[in-house]
């Protein structure tokens, strides 16, 4: 009898056994998958309205001339109307006149109060462009990697000044290794300043959601991660044999809020992409409200594969 019991629960057994080696196997593939994923993050900011107070632009205003009904000082405030009124023109005729001018004055007027209302509307809620660009690189990009990683341990993300400078070193940098770039994409959309910091975020999140973890950050001025005296691939000098590997890249994504329109042409060559970047970079602290650069992996030793590549960012082109 026990025998026959074993017997019968053994394929049971057996089953159980190679679904449990299948859920290690796929499970260590997964965390091995996720370590992988390390990232980057500099950047800083804020979507603001101006603080100073909004005046509308002075115009110039003359109140008419009052006087006598069809007498000495003119009629109705006109007095060029004066050689209408029982002079041929007759009531009918100076009736009709006084009408017009009062629609052409009524249009006027209103046409001064929308452009008075579109003046103060850019002014406190003005248009902002938000862009993102990614650049993917080979591998071998490695000293563009320690810049950016050296660039997130000095940079000064809490000032104006300091986040311009971030995203001018960070196209720099791109633009110094046209060698290794391999793939990139460019977009903007324009908002208005209320709802722009929602399209940044938006970005910002679907960007960061691909680490497993920002083992570096240095976010308005929150430096968390490595130390300045322990940057990656400064502390042994080696240079770990997988980054070498062929098929396996470097991204770096910028994500930029600018006050006013900025124009980023779609990337389809190397041309293209050095053409936004220079456009980007170029753009003045005063209207750089916010800027995040993010770049994977970060830590040393991790990879992001061409597997990786294709399933994480499919928007990339071959350039």
């Amino acid at each position: 009898m026990g025998r026959k019991f074993l017997n019968a629960i053994q394929p049971v057994l057996k089953s159980l056994v190679l679904l449990g080696l299948v859920f290690v196997l796929f499970f260590s593939q997964a965390d091995g998958a996720l370590a992988a994923r390390s990232g980057g993050r500099i950047g800083g900011g804020s979507f603001r309205a101006p603080s100073r107070s909004y005046s509308a632009p002075s115009r110039t205003y003359s109140a008419p001339v009052r006087g006598g009904y069809g007498y000495g000082g003119g009629g109705f405030g006109f007095p060029f109307l004066i050689p209408f009124f029982g002079y041929g023109g007759g009531f009918g005729g100076l009736f009709s006149i006084l009408i017009f001018f009062a629609i052409a004055n009524f249009l006027v007027n209103s046409f001064r109060q929308i452009g008075d209302r579109a003046d103060r509307e850019e002014y406190t809620n003005p248009t902002v462009s938000v862009s993102r660009v990614q650049v993917g690189l080979l591998a071998e990009a490695r000293d563009l990697k320690k810049e950016l990683d050296k660039l997130a341990t000095v940079a000064d993300t809490g000032t104006a000044g300091g986040r311009a400078q971030v995203l001018q070193e960070s196209t720099l940098a791109l633009l110094r290794h046209p060698e290794y770039i391999a793939y990139g994409t460019a977009e903007v959309q324009q908002a208005r300043l209320e709802s722009a910091e929602a399209k940044f975020n938006q970005w910002s999140i679907a960007e960061r959601s691909k680490f497993a973890d920002e083992t570096l950050s240095n976010y308005n001025a929150q430096l968390k991660g490595t130390s300045p005296a322990a940057l990656p691939g400064e502390t042994s000098g080696e240079i770990v044999p997988s980054a070498d590997a062929p098929g396996e890249y470097i991204v770096v994504t910028i994500v930029a809020g600018v006050q006013g329109k900025v124009e980023l042409r779609s990337v389809n060559d190397a041309e293209d992409l050095s053409n936004v970047l220079r456009l980007l970079g170029g753009v003045s602290s005063d209207r750089l409200l916010a800027v995040e650069v993010l770049w994977t992996p970060q830590a040393e030793g991790d990879t992001l594969t061409a597997d990786d590549l294709v399933e994480a960012y499919p928007d990339l082109k071959l350039v």
